[in-house]
């Protein structure tokens, strides 16, 4: 990344994820007074005295536990601090210094990076309580900074602090043009580990306790095949099950990752097969238009013959009728069977997003459509189509212009569209056609 990182770090529920969203502006970590809510590490961007800084949020750091998801979540904020440039340590003062917070300090000192002590909580104005001076005990070369996250009090010393102790860091400015991947499905089917065997580190916290990934994180990947930016997100679960909070929150972020990604990796265990579930998610992404690649997870589990995927794939276009056009991919993020194929496959159906067809090409192709399956009619009146022209990308989106719109028949547009599809491609992505009478604005 080019910007310099912060990693905000602490035990859980001291209002580290609170600070996040005031520093970037934005909300974009759960924030839920529970402890554990923000599980994997989480990115965003800020702006202090002319420098752009990235700040990851952690979930909050147990340095004795046996807890399985508390375990992973202290090793996922050891990466966060390998990866930072500077460590703010945040601290509560109204629960005072903690033995905890003694042990978090031994190990962030062991990292040798610039701590930045953030005792939060100091809602009172004026002087801090008097409990604040305790946290001086901990032995940094920093001074404590008093904040109220919730009142975004104290944000910008801190943030002066954190450019202080990046002294005279450098780092060329890079406009991000990796491909954006949103990673969707159904809870506990495998989008992490997919995620981690692409990346080939453990990036995301991996269990098999359905709802581990709660908050959609960003995982940026360089290889021979380009540049690529993976958004894993919370398993989209049935509305009816939506039962707290923090559940509600998780799928908001799902639905904004799709909207936030280029391509969608939408994956379906394959021991559970298609599920109405997931046809549901895949309306997501088509309904936004999204690009989409059908990755059937766990593989490695199916017993198969020689009509096994034959099966699934009639299984799979039934079910998704309406997105015909996404290619599907059996893969095992377990044994990493097919994985790598991906990355040349999100290229090429990006690409396939993105192309551009010459209005006079249109429209040749077009003709010979009409020669093929004349225009149908109604009571006499036969549909006249004049042209179509291309107006956008992302998905390609077509305007065709006629005499009357209530003629086109629904049958007729499905026609046109698997003509531009025979000619052109368009694999992996939706194509929207709207359909206008002569005369009307066609911005």
């Amino acid at each position: 990344m080019a910007n310099p990182i912060i990693a905000i770090v602490g035990r859980p529920n001291v209002g580290k994820s609170t600070l996040f969203n005031k520093l970037i502006g934005e909300r974009r970590s759960i924030v839920e007074d529970t402890p554990g809510v923000t599980r994997d590490r989480i990115y965003g961007e800020t702006e202090w005295r002319g420098k752009k800084l990235t700040v990851i949020d952690t979930g909050g750091i147990e340095p004795k536990t046996d807890d399985i998801i508390l375990s992973q979540m202290r090793v996922q904020a050891q990466l966060a601090i390998d990866t930072a440039d500077v460590i703010i340590f945040m601290c509560d003062v109204r629960t005072g210094l903690t033995a905890s917070d003694r042990d978090i300090a031994i190990m962030l000192k062991k990292s040798g990076k610039p701590i930045v002590p953030c005792i939060n909580k100091c809602d009172s104005v004026g002087r801090p309580p008097m409990e604040f001076y305790e946290f001086y005990e901990l032995g940094f070369d920093q001074e404590p900074i008093g904040v109220s996250s919730i009142h975004s009090s104290g944000s910008g010393d801190l943030l002066d602090a954190c450019i202080d102790a990046l002294g005279d860091w450098h780092a060329e400015e890079k406009e991000d043009d990796s491909i954006h991947v949103a990673v969707i499905g159904k809870p506990n089917a495998g989008k992490s580990s997919i995620i981690n065997k692409l990346i080939g580190e453990n990036r995301l916290i991996v269990s098999n306790i359905a709802g581990t990934t709660r908050d959609a994180v960003d995982t940026q990947v360089e290889n021979e095949s380009g540049s690529f930016t993976f958004i894993d997100t919370a398993g989209i679960r049935r509305q009816s099950k939506i039962n707290d909070r923090i559940e509600h929150f998780s799928v908001l972020r799902a639905h904004m990752a799709v909207e936030r990604a280029e391509v969608c990796l939408l994956l379906i265990d394959a021991e559970s097969g298609i599920t109405e579930q997931d046809e549901k998610i895949a309306g997501i992404a088509h309904e936004a238009g999204k690009a989409v690649i059908i990755v059937v997870n766990k593989w490695d589990l199916i017993e198969k013959d020689n009509s096994t995927v034959n099966e699934f794939n009639t299984k799979i276009r039934t079910a998704l009728a309406y997105m015909p056009y996404a290619p599907i991919v059996y893969v095992s993020a377990k044994t990493g069977q097919r994985v790598q194929d991906l990355f040349e496959r999100i290229k090429f159906v990006h690409n396939q997003a993105l192309l551009r067809v010459s209005t006079g090409v249109l429209n040749d192709v077009l003709g010979q459509a009409m020669i093929r399956v004349q225009p149908p009619s109604d009571k006499g009146r036969r549909l006249k189509i004049y042209y179509m022209t291309q107006i956008s990308v992302a998905p390609p989106t077509f305007v065709i212009f006629c005499n009357n719109v209530e003629l086109f028949h629904f049958s007729y547009r499905r026609f046109i569209e698997n003509c531009l599809r025979e000619t052109f491609g368009f694999h992996g992505t939706p194509i929207k056609l709207i359909i206008r009478q002569k005369g009307d604005d066609a911005e």
